[in-house]
């Protein structure tokens, strides 16, 4: 069973973050997740931190600002995140300050620098963090995420309509039933192809989670609708490994491949039969070429 320090937390302003530290992995290298649109830190599997840290990585995981246990900001007009793509003022929180997040957790820490792994929204958050936070950032992992200076049309052009249409018409009871039903339900539309879903370990895994971020459309509209105002993604000088589901049925391939022709000497790798998840038979691999970006 893998073992997590007992939740902490950061402060950025009024804003805290919820994280915690993989206890057999302290002491190592610093490797901090960076999660997804609105969904907890839990979500990570407990076996890719296990991977990351049998490869010489401290791996800690924290709770985005309106996710998990971390601040939710006060709701607005906007619940719907494809709208929100476009929305161009009344945002609740700019990108920026998901990027001084993650410093104010890292400070948390003790850690002066640290390698960034971003999943999806978390992935453009990491490449955010690099632009605005180069000296702390000592390699950056982007995986099945968008540019992340890509913002309403730029951004949607990567997105598959269809999929996000079914994310969009999923309609559940605010009850923790309901959360455990969305997040089997997202399980399903976002699993990698190549690799058959174990449907009882997903509603096991899901049940232990509780998670209601998963059908909080308000929040979600909160965190992809915070607008970028930095530099472009080709000014990240960090060294950086994309990666993408060739089967991602969220977020195009396209995307990922955006990313590593945009960053100087960043590298693309294609994941054969993988969705929008990271499966366990990738995670030593995955693993693995992070240590490998980390000794170059």
């Amino acid at each position: 069973m893998t073992a997590w320090t007992p939740t902490r937390r950061a402060r950025n302003g009024e804003v805290e973050l919820a994280y915690d530290e993989l206890t057999a992995s302290q002491g190592k290298a610093p490797l901090l997740l960076v999660t997804g649109l609105g969904v907890s830190r839990l979500w990570w599997p407990d076996g890719l931190a296990r991977a990351l840290a049998a490869q010489g990585f401290a791996v800690a995981r924290y709770d985005q600002r309106d996710a998990g246990e971390s601040t939710h900001l006060p709701p607005t007009t906007t619940g719907n995140p494809v709208t929100a793509l476009f929305r161009k003022r009344g945002a609740s929180y700019t990108a920026e300050d998901m990027t001084d997040d993650a410093i104010a957790v890292m400070d948390a820490l003790g850690w002066e620098s640290a390698h960034l792994f971003g999943q999806s929204l978390g992935g453009a958050v990491a490449q955010r963090i690099a632009l605005r936070h180069p000296g702390r950032v000592r390699t950056l992992t982007s995986v099945s995420a968008v540019p992340g200076d890509a913002a309403g049309l730029g951004a949607l052009r990567y997105i598959r309509l269809r999929t996000l249409g079914k994310l969009a018409r999923m309609r559940y009871p605010d009850t923790p039933e309901g959360d455990v039903e969305a997040g089997i339900a997202l399980a399903r539309l976002l699993h990698s192809p190549a690799h058959p879903l174990d449907e009882q370990a997903v509603r096991d895994s899901v049940t232990s989670l509780a998670d209601p971020g998963v059908r909080d459309g308000h929040s979600q509209s909160r965190q992809i609708g915070a607008p970028w105002h930095g530099p472009a993604v080709s000014r990240i000088t960090v060294p950086t490994l994309v990666l993408h589901g060739a089967d991602d049925p969220l977020v195009k391939p396209a995307a990922g491949r955006a990313v590593a022709a945009r960053i100087p000497g960043a590298r693309f790798v294609s994941l054969p039969g993988v969705g929008h998840d990271l499966p366990e038979p990738v995670w030593n691999d995955v693993a693995m070429r992070v240590r490998r970006l980390a000794d170059r």
